[in-house]
């Protein structure tokens, strides 16, 4: 290793390159793991004050307005997963200099896009809530949540993409402090607007909004105070046309994959509005207990992605090849750890969010059908984790896009319109879309020029 790579790591930035491979990541994702627990923690604490001091329209109205919050920001996360690549592969392979640019770059289009998120969000909410098909009787809870939420969006963008260069350099547990402050914040402040000051839910949002500006400024200081490579300086400030466009390459694939995802999601959630307002609670219990149960998977592929970016970097193949297959067991391990107890006290946990027993049963039995299929997500997760990490994100946006969309979109039509309009038909379109995906992406990433050579 040159004397200037060895430089670019700290106490907190992390050197992926050398040692065992499972320490390694299991070190990197548990604090990514922990962090958005704690981010899901609050998200479920906003579901479960409206859910018990509202009213059951407000709870369905805070729970199915995901996909929409999900297709605005996603597009943003996946362009910053372009600026955490770069950063990751610069790192790996010792070049300060351009650390630095893609930093500060990455920075300047995070506010440019903060500003155009907010007004898309604040002035489309009414379209995409009548697309959703939302009844009547919850359309005027879940148009003032939305309202709030993108108004003050700008705080959780600029954190994510200061979370995304801090992981780049090895450095989850910052991230994970932030959230921790952040949660405990946002659970306060749910308490304090519903309960004191009795705004519903737009003081669930607004506890929301505060929170997540609190993580923004806390990531942006430690970027300014940072000693690292990723340090952040104003008088470095400056748009390099070079980085965006390559931060753009890798990020807008990521970017339109997670938009057009969550905005089918918008559609799907129509298939289950058509049920009713407790079908909905069902399915919004059900969506909160499936964001925790995810978040393992989730946190081994952000490892994947810095572990792969950094390696690639110093062009070491054979153990990239090596940590796709731990990354793969140790995703397997995490999801059957966290899997049994929830398929074990599916009723109770519905009942935690409402406790109509209408409600309980229909959440219930969405949780035991889904929650075994997820192992199908752990297939292709990694893999994808490690395509990003090599700079290859348009093969997994076509075949997410394809998977999530058109394949799930047409059995959804077909099977409610010439087979059978129930809950468990509609609900499976979601583990067909994954396996469609897995298929498809273990089958590209060992035809791949990129990545085939990280196949085994």
């Amino acid at each position: 290793m040159s004397v200037k790579k060895r430089t670019l790591f700290n106490q907190k930035s992390m050197n992926m390159t050398q040692g065992q491979i499972l320490p390694l990541l299991v070190r990197f994702a548990i604090p990514i793991l922990l962090g958005n627990i704690f981010q899901q923690l609050y998200n479920m604490v906003d579901t479960w004050v409206v859910g018990n001091y509202v009213s059951n329209e407000a709870f369905s109205a805070v729970g199915s307005v995901g996909p929409i919050i999900n297709s605005l920001i996603g597009f943003f996360l996946g362009l910053s997963s372009g600026a955490g690549v770069m950063v990751s592969q610069y790192f790996g392979a010792g070049d300060e200099e351009d650390v630095s640019k893609t930093v500060h770059t990455a920075f300047i289009m995070t506010v440019v896009f903060a500003v155009l998120v907010t007004v898309a969000g604040f002035l489309f909410t009414p379209v995409f809530l009548n697309m959703m098909r939302t009844p009547p009787e919850v359309m005027p809870e879940s148009l003032a949540y939305l309202r709030v939420y993108f108004a003050g969006i700008s705080g959780l963008m600029l954190y994510n993409i200061g979370a995304a260069i801090l992981q780049a350099i090895g450095d989850s547990r910052s991230p994970f402090v932030f959230l921790t402050i952040s949660a405990a914040l946002n659970i306060a402040g749910d308490l304090i607007f519903v309960l004191v000051f009795d705004m519903g839910v737009s003081g669930v949002a607004w506890a929301t909004v505060i929170a997540q500006a609190i993580s923004a400024l806390l990531v942006i200081a430690t970027l300014i105070k940072t000693d690292t490579c990723v340090k952040l300086r104003l008088s470095l400030l400056r748009f390099d046309r070079e980085k965006f466009e390559r931060i753009v390459s890798i990020g807008i694939p990521a970017g339109l994959q997670m938009a057009i995802t969550s905005f089918s999601n918008i559609f799907v959630q129509s298939y289950i509005n058509y049920f009713g307002a407790d079908c909905m609670s069902g399915w919004t219990a059900y969506g909160k207990i499936d964001s925790v149960m995810i978040l393992p998977m989730r946190a081994v592929s952000v490892a994947a992605t810095t572990f792969a970016g950094q390696n690639i970097g110093v062009g070491d193949d054979e153990r990239v090849k090596n940590g796709i297959k731990i990354a793969h067991r140790l995703s397997f391990v995490l999801l059957g750890i966290s899997m049994l107890p929830v398929m074990l006290f599916a009723p109770q946990l519905v009942a935690f969010f409402n406790a109509k027993a209408e409600v309980v049963a229909l959440g219930a039995l969405i949780i035991r059908v889904m929650s075994p299929c997820y192992f199908i997500i752990c297939v292709y997760d990694v893999l994808i984790g490690v395509m990003r990490g090599a700079g290859e994100t348009k093969a997994p946006m076509f075949i997410m896009l394809f998977s999530f969309v058109i394949f799930r979109q047409i059995y959804l039509y077909v099977m409610t319109n010439y087979i059978a309009n129930e809950i468990v038909p509609v609900i499976m379109g979601y583990p067909l879309g994954w396996l469609s995906c897995a298929i498809l992406t273990v089958i590209y990433f060992r035809k791949s020029e990129k990545t085939r050579k990280y196949a085994r």
